[in-house]
């Protein structure tokens, strides 16, 4: 199930259950039940790697002692089979809520007592919660039965590329944000901005063997977990990462534990508390009574928080704790007591990041007193300003400060990121290469222009210690600037073309393309149509050329990477890799962004990644795959999940019909142009009917298309009066059988008219015509003889004749389209090695170099777009505005000459004449 997928169902949960629960309430339930799930499917797959039968499991029961001891040592709890999360879905209608009231009961009675600080009181939440499901028992079990039928195929396994606690903490405080609170943004960190933290921390822990890491504010774990996840990726092994925890809140205590045993942390690596931070330190001893000889300061290699933004707190006599030794905070904003906090615990070769309010960059006082103490000590190695709108619920401009204990440096990175971004929604988001620009900036101090700068310590002590970004680091455009003697007299400045010095070094022949000299500091625009002028140029077309010749060997490479070796690929690994190849092959590329490269692989990644961990987990046979398309329609007034068709597992059906069956598409592509081109068609009549036609109940009362049944009536009804020497000798013969003639007679008649077509008509045995084929050749020569050209008639024969073959093509394309959707089944399964490769590659590959190839171009219209807009500039001059206001004033004088009233109104209009000139 993929995010969009379990979205979905959640909110689709989340609004039944409304009138049930308080919205911000709703993710207690949900995410507590799930973590029972992970539990109970743990426990279950534990037991079966240690040759535990699915027939044995119903033998897990409390009085065994013997089996409980053993899963507690397992796992670190007890479940017993009447518990487990499946067998309560095994239960159907027989589930009652007392059923879960009972587990979380035993639950807690059977935590092995050496991890009982990571599962004791985890329930509680949810268990204090269950009378709020409903007035009685009844109601209560039908919303829990809901709730975990909702949950019951969400993925457990750990395998996805996201943690799914975190995603549905962080799906429901955006969605609910008016009831999660107005700081809704303080409990969860965008996963971007753990990305960015992440990366920055583990490029300072790399090669170490055994690590730490804490968080003093931990609210969901998901900042933890991902710093985590990036220290694993370069040390290789996550069993050697222990976690430090700390959340005032309990309930967002309680996630945090949830969270951080979700993502397969092992227990004994995990130490969570809840406590309040600033009040009281992190516990040095385990017990009261022995505080000395468990006397144990916390010292750790990483410290990564996203505390409250300027909350309040007692500094009172806080002086005295050893934390505060640079100052005490203000008692109205405890931003500085949470950073000194964090800078305590680090280690002397440790790093820490902490996001922060703009706030204390500036703010004086004793904040202003502190921030100099940091400075003066060497403890801040980078800023970096974030983006406005990045955090759930809370709009104002954040940073993150990147602190160490030792530094040999002075200086100070400063880094304005505010200006990337992508916007989705209300909120703002970091893209991949908006971190990864961040993250080479701090990792190398790189100054770079409006961007980055290594501020010299002098400096910073000439601004008194104010590290307001935009002192630093001007990242504001350019204030646009006119020049006065091409507003006069026209021409372009050259000090403003010059200013696109970096493309004319590139292409060095396209500005004499472009410009001709007016004199010595004016140029003159030489074409009209400048997109064509670059793109024509020669040193454009060569640059073009030469950046096509640099990446044409990365389809090839790519496929060997990743194809060939799609069952072993580290998909992490991978991407670092090769966006390192990518990186070497632009280096040399000039006016391309390398970042805009970088994006385009980690968009193209997402899907990439995905596909590489079905096919590792499941097998290549999984390329081959056809799932069920399961939908939810209503029946019988009730949502059912039924199938609709069917869809790849890896390899998307239209893939398939685009590389292996483009003869059936083409086919259908032809009858669904056909299609619309009978719309057209309609139109085109209907718009040329008067009012009265309009009228007709042939046409509907939108007065934009036929009414079929309607057409067909009225061209029957009208039918009749159609008359030919043929059809006349006809209704005669008709007649003759209507008044039964004999056959003799009939004989004669058809002898004594020879002008009709009688061998147009099947003949009876004895010579003569029945009435059924004589009618419907009648009707036939009424059709060819037709209504008069012009008339309502032969339009509605025009359209019935449209809508006979729209009726029938559209039988045909939903047969066809049929045909093909099973024939794409068959084909995905019968696909062999070599075209399941090359489908992966058209699916993986191509699309992504496609993208690389259109760099350049996006290059090339940037620059287009500037040198219009600075031709347009002064395209218009002064002179010219006069001359179009004085012609606008003489003919406006000419018409006033030409009118014509009452002497009060020419004397009105003789004033105006004069304003004007006009006499």
């Amino acid at each position: 199930m993929n995010k969009q997928q379990l979205a979905a169902k959640i909110w689709e949960s989340a609004n039944k259950m409304r009138s049930k629960i308080e919205a911000n309430e709703y993710k207690d339930y949900i995410l507590g039940f799930i973590f029972y799930k992970f539990l109970s499917e743990t426990e279950v797959a534990r037991l079966k790697a240690r040759d535990f039968a699915e027939e044995d499991l119903p033998s897990l029961i409390e009085d065994d002692e013997e089996t409980v001891e053993f899963v507690k040592g397992e796992c670190g709890y007890f479940i017993s089979y009447d518990n487990l999360f499946s067998t309560w879905i095994s239960k159907g209608s027989d589930f009652e809520i007392s059923d879960v009231r009972d587990a979380l009961s035993a639950f807690s009675r059977n935590i092995d007592p050496g991890r009982k600080r990571v599962f004791d009181g985890i329930f509680d939440t949810l268990q204090t919660g269950l009378s709020k499901l409903g007035t009685d028992a009844r109601n209560q079990t039908k919303a829990a039965r809901d709730l975990i039928y909702l949950i019951k195929d969400i993925p457990m396994d750990g395998r996805q590329d996201y943690d799914v606690l975190g995603f549905i903490y962080e799906y429901l405080i955006s969605n609910f944000a008016a009831n999660a609170g107005k700081k809704a943004g303080e409990f969860y960190t965008p996963h971007e901005v753990s990305m960015l933290m992440s990366e920055i921390v583990s490029w300072h822990l790399a090669g170490r063997e055994n690590i730490t890491i804490y968080d003093p504010t931990s609210g969901s774990g998901s900042l933890l977990i991902n710093i985590g996840k990036a220290v694993a990726r370069r040390s290789g092994d996550p069993d050697s990462i222990k976690y430090y925890a700390q959340e005032l809140k309990e309930n967002t205590y309680n996630l945090t534990r949830m969270n951080l045993v979700m993502r397969g942390i092992l227990p004994d690596n995990i130490v969570a508390r809840n406590g309040d931070t600033l009040e009281d330190d992190w516990p040095w001893f385990d017990t009261d009574e022995n505080k000395d000889e468990t006397y144990d300061p916390l010292f750790v290699d990483a410290v990564v928080s996203n505390p409250p933004y300027s909350q309040s707190w007692d500094s009172e006599d806080k002086e005295l704790d050893p934390r505060f030794r640079f100052g005490v905070a203000p008692k109205s904003k405890a931003d500085y007591a949470f950073l000194l906090h964090d800078l305590y615990h680090l280690r002397p070769d440790g790093i820490m990041c902490i996001v922060l309010p703009h706030g204390v960059l500036f703010r004086g006082g004793e904040e202003g007193a502190i921030r100099k103490n940091l400075v003066e000590n060497r403890h801040i190695q980078a800023i970096i300003g974030l983006p406005a709108n990045i955090f759930f619920g809370t709009g104002i401009p954040t940073i993150v400060m990147v602190l160490r204990k030792q530094r040999d440096s002075s200086d100070v990175l400063v880094v304005d990121a505010s200006k990337h971004f992508a916007k989705e929604g209300k909120n703002n988001k970091l893209r991949a290469s908006d971190i990864k620009r961040i993250v080479d900036a701090v990792t190398t101090n790189a100054t770079v222009e409006k961007f980055s700068r290594l501020v010299p310590i002098e400096e910073i002590r000439a601004n008194d210690y104010n590290l307001n970004i935009p002192r630093y680091v001007d990242s504001s455009e350019a204030v646009e600037s006119w020049d006065v003697y091409a507003t006069m007299f026209g021409g372009v400045p050259k000090t403003e073309v010059d200013a696109l010095d970096a493309y004319w070094r590139v292409w060095p022949s396209l500005k004499d393309q472009l410009y001709q000299d007016a004199n010595s500091s004016y140029l003159v625009p030489m074409v009209e149509d400048v997109a064509s002028a670059v793109k024509e140029n020669a040193d454009v077309r060569a640059y073009c050329e030469h950046y096509e010749d640099t990446v044409s060997h990365l389809p090839a490479e790519l496929r060997r990477r990743l194809v060939d070796g799609a069952n072993e690929v580290d998909s992490v690994a991978e991407e670092e890799s090769i966006a390192a190849l990518l990186g070497d092959a632009l280096s040399d590329v000039a006016l391309v962004d390398g970042y805009d490269a970088y994006q385009a692989l980690d968009d193209a990644w997402t899907g990439i990644s995905s596909d590489l961990e079905m096919i590792q987990t499941e097998g290549f046979d999984a390329v081959r795959k056809v799932d069920p398309n399961m939908v939810v329609k209503k029946k019988n007034g009730k949502d059912m999940e039924v199938q609709d068709g069917w869809m790849g597992h890896v390899l998307s059906f239209r893939l398939v019909e685009e590389q292996l069956l483009r003869d059936e598409v083409s086919g259908i592509q032809a009858g669904e142009k056909r299609l619309a081109e009978i719309s057209s068609s309609y139109t085109e009549l209907i718009e040329g009917l008067d009012a009265e036609q309009l009228d007709s109940p042939a046409i509907n009362d939108s007065n934009d298309a036929f009414v079929a049944k309607e057409v067909k009536a009225i061209l029957k009804n009208e039918a009749r009066l159609i008359i030919s020497p043929e059809i006349q000798a006809l209704n005669q013969y008709l007649r003759l059988l209507e008044n039964k003639a004999t056959k003799a007679e009939k004989l004669d008649y058809v002898e004594g008219h020879p002008g009709v077509a009688w061998t147009e008509m099947d003949q009876n045995k004895d010579g003569t015509y029945g009435k059924a084929k004589v009618a419907g050749y009648i009707e036939k020569l009424r059709v060819q003889v037709g209504f008069p050209e012009g008339s309502f008639e032969h339009i509605l024969e025009k359209a019935r004749e449209l809508l006979d073959e729209e009726s029938s093509l559209k039988k045909k394309l939903k047969a066809d389209k049929a045909a093909l959707e099973q024939k794409c089944k068959t084909t995905i399964e019968g696909l062999s090695d070599v075209e399941c490769n090359d489908l992966l590659a058209a699916k993986w590959i191509d699309p992504l170099y496609a993208e690389l190839l259109n760099l350049p171009d996006a290059v090339i219209d940037g620059f287009v777009s500037k040198v219009v807009a600075l031709n347009a500039k002064y395209d218009t001059t002064y002179s010219d505005v006069c001359s179009q206001i004085n012609e606008a004033e003489s003919e406006l004088a000419l018409m006033l000459g030409q009118l014509t009233g009452n002497e009060f109104d020419m004397a009105g209009v003789t004033e105006l004449r004069k304003l004007l000139g006009g006499e």
